[in-house]
Order: structure tokens, then sequence, then C-alpha cells
């Protein structure tokens, strides 16, 4: 029990020191474009290569996975709200594994 509090605390500690160090080594306001883009888009690449993979790998068959993926795709790309993308995803995966399950 002991070890498991050793182990919390150095990752707390590591936790905290990442977060810390940028406001204590950067001071000033970052005056490079192309850093500055690079730090504006991180969060955007992150979420996308956490997502995209969880939803390739979702359902049993790549292509239901592929049939929601290019109905949110096409869905938000229109603009529409979060909800109705994820709904109009959701039913695009169970009317392809229906049409898979009546074709075999």
């Amino acid at each position: 029990m002991i070890v498991f509090f050793k182990y919390l605390a150095v990752m707390a500690g590591v936790t905290y020191l990442i977060r810390v160090l940028p406001f204590v080594l950067i001071r000033h306001r970052i005056q490079n474009r192309f850093v500055s883009a690079f730090l504006d888009y991180i969060p955007y690449a992150v979420l996308a290569s956490m997502t995209v993979p969880a939803i390739l790998y979702s359902t049993n068959s790549m292509i239901t996975a592929a049939a929601g993926f290019s109905a949110a795709i096409v869905l938000a790309y229109r603009e529409k709200s979060l909800i109705v993308v994820a709904l109009c995803a959701s039913g695009a995966v169970l009317l392809s594994q229906i049409c898979i399950n009546i074709m075999a």
C-alpha cells in the first residue's frame, strides 16, 4: 500500500511539473507565427488522433464504422449540431449493420 502512494506522489509531481513549467519558463507572448500556429493546432490534432481510431474500431465491422464515420464527416461539414451528427452517425452504423445482416 505504501508503494502505491509513492507511485501516486511521483505521478502527481510529474503531472504538476508538465502543467506548470510552460508558465514558469515562458513569461512573454510568443511572437513566432510558426510556433504560435503549431501550439494553436495541437489540441485538434491530439483529439483527432484519439478519436479516429476509436471510431474505426468501435464496431465489429470496418464497413459499418466507415459508414458512420462518413455520415459524421458529411454532416459536420454541413455545420450540423453535435447531437445531430452523433445521432445520424449512430443511425448510419445501425442501418449498415442491418443491411449487412440481411445480405449475409
